[in-house]
């Protein structure tokens, strides 16, 4: 049993985080079950990477003095499973906006598949989507862009270490990725699109390991909050 000195001295709790919850709502219910089971005024809770509402998978989550190691856990590389949609886009490159654009997608194989992923191998250029975090102008991109301002990001380079499509199905393809710290997997499935001359959009998405943390070894909130007590 975790005692309240745990978690203040510092634990790092692996969780399988559930769909369409944010990785903040995840980390503010911890929060609140752990100092209403301990009674404490507070104590500090902080995950190691985001994950958008529409992904699932493993977070991190660091208490007390173990959230001093969340930028070290944030660095190491990530690997991430998936589905690509081909044929159309949508403008925040996954589901959360509707499609916006059609492709024709008959010239599309598994050769042509697997040479295109291969070609994202190593250091690559990579746009964010408009739809996300970052901040411009002191401003989170997503709030310009739901708002239809016209917002334009600055590439970064990011690395791509593996990239394997794993299933090829009416227009539905399956993917592994391990990539390093800052990768968007929804500009990789857009920009993979693009090279395909068919466009893609991110359709599913699971993230499996952070460094040698893997989402097998996590537990669900839910059993996380009944371990509480």
């Amino acid at each position: 049993m975790t005692t309240k000195e745990d978690f203040l001295n510092g634990q790092l709790i692996l969780i399988d985080k559930p769909l369409e919850w944010t990785s903040f709502q995840v980390v503010n219910k911890m929060r609140w079950a752990i100092r209403k089971q301990f009674q404490l005024k507070k104590i500090k809770v902080g995950h190691a990477g985001t994950l958008d509402p529409l992904a699932s998978g493993l977070l991190l989550i660091c208490t007390g003095k173990m959230t001093k190691s969340i930028e070290k856990f944030q660095a190491q590389e990530k690997e991430y499973t998936g589905t690509f949609t081909l044929g159309s886009t949508t403008p925040s490159y996954d589901l959360e906006t509707e499609v916006d654009q059609e492709y024709p997608t008959e010239h599309v194989n598994s050769k042509l598949l697997n040479e295109t992923a291969q070609s994202f191998i190593g250091e690559i250029d990579q746009i964010p989507p408009i739809f996300s975090a970052i901040k411009q102008d002191g401003k989170r991109a997503y709030a310009a862009a739901r708002a239809g301002e016209e917002i334009e990001l600055k590439s970064r380079k990011v690395t791509i270490t593996e990239f394997e499509i794993t299933k090829f199905e009416d227009l539905m393809v399956d993917f592994r990725v391990v990539c390093s710290k800052g990768t968007y997997i929804r500009s990789l499935a857009h920009d993979f699109g693009k090279k395909l001359n068919s466009g893609a959009h991110l359709s599913k998405l699971r993230r499996t390991k952070i460094g040698s943390y893997s989402v097998e070894n996590a537990q669900t909130l839910n059993s996380f909050l009944q371990s509480l007590g």
